[in-house]
């Protein structure tokens, strides 16, 4: 079972749709592939229960004719999204074991399609950030690892700077300064005058960045 988790979605879709594998198979694989990796933290709430209840209303429908586009795809939720019934707290200790009685919109379509909750993933509180160092249930671990290195790239919340990422900082902050000077530029050109010439409309964002 180890290869079906390593399908891409549509490779996954595809195979449910030859009949190489059920939904029910494909989703156990990937429970036990979340267990496996529980040290990563990824998830902040797991449900093999629903989402192999979920795979055997996919493999029926499909049975049926009735498979919808992502019917028998199992994927993780992001704790951002409510989900009926399921605790859904933004990774956030303000919301408690918050359990909501709907359904947001993103998983009801996904749901509606067919897709299978393996669980709720982990996140920045209130999704404020963009590395998963913030969250109530702590930091994600990356499983990536350096070229020749074994070492955690993420550790106590911070990633580590090694050579390799300082060089990498040093690549892309003169870009984004050199970027915001232009803009700056550009802007105090753009006087006034011309602002009314123009009848007050929008100055276009590619104009400015140009």
């Amino acid at each position: 079972m180890a290869s079906l988790t390593s399908l891409t979605l549509k490779g996954a879709l595809d195979g449910l749709a030859s009949g190489a594998f059920s939904a029910v198979e494909l989703t156990q694989a990937h429970v036990e592939a979340v267990e496996a990796a529980r040290p990563l933290n990824a998830f902040v709430l797991e449900t093999p229960e629903k989402a192999l209840e979920m795979a055997r209303a996919s493999d029926s429908r499909r049975a049926r004719g009735e498979a919808g586009r992502l019917d028998g795809a199992p994927l993780g939720i992001k704790d951002l999204f409510c989900t009926e019934g399921v605790r859904s707290t933004a990774c956030s200790k303000i919301l408690g074991d918050f359990v909501p009685t709907y359904e947001s919109t993103v998983s009801a379509n996904l749901f509606r399609d067919g897709a299978v909750m393996l669980g709720k993933l982990n996140m920045d509180e209130f999704a404020m950030g963009s590395s998963n160092e913030t969250s109530a249930f702590g930091a994600v671990v990356n499983p990536w690892r350096a070229a020749g290195s074994n070492q955690a790239r993420i550790r106590r919340g911070r990633r580590r700077k090694n050579g390799a990422d300082r060089r990498a900082l040093r690549l892309y902050r003169p870009r984004g300064a050199v970027r915001r000077r232009h803009a700056r530029d550009a802007l105090s050109r753009l006087s006034l005058r011309s602002i009314r010439e123009r009848g007050r409309e929008r100055v276009d964002a590619s104009e400015i960045l140009r």
